[in-house]
């Protein structure tokens, strides 16, 4: 079992950055891949981007690449997610999540996830 809290989402410009953070409990975080994804009002929850185990790999949705990363400190069991360039459309609720397993055989699906946090809310005003 392992619990993940984000911070960091607040208010801010269109253009403007913010950068998330979700700390992992236990001993095992380098076991899992991490990901963040994000839900806007009336919408589906969606991929923004994943990480690998170690961080050597990372993926993300089309409409992030080049302003927002990933990344992990695994000694301190904490993952992060940088967005810069923010578009009002950026606006929604993030959440992170982890993955137990080592596949990356459909990476975007919600399902491929074990545990999330609880959300952290990001908005960006135009």
């Amino acid at each position: 079992q392992v619990q993940l809290v984000e911070s960091g989402g607040g208010l801010v410009q269109a253009g403007g950055s913010l950068r998330l953070s979700c700390a992992a409990s236990g001993r095992t975080f380098s076991r899992y891949a991490m990901g963040w994804f994000r839900q806007a009002p009336g919408k589906e929850r969606e991929f923004v981007a994943r990480i690998s185990r170690n961080g050597g790999n990372t993926y993300y949705t089309d409409s992030v690449k080049g302003r927002f990363t990933i990344s992990r400190t695994n000694a301190e069991n904490t993952v992060y997610l940088q967005m810069n360039s923010l578009k009002p459309e950026d606006t929604a609720l993030y959440y992170c999540a982890a993955d137990t397993a080592s596949s990356v055989i459909n990476y975007s699906s919600r399902a491929r996830y074990d545990y999330w946090g609880q959300g952290t809310q990001v908005t960006v005003s135009s």
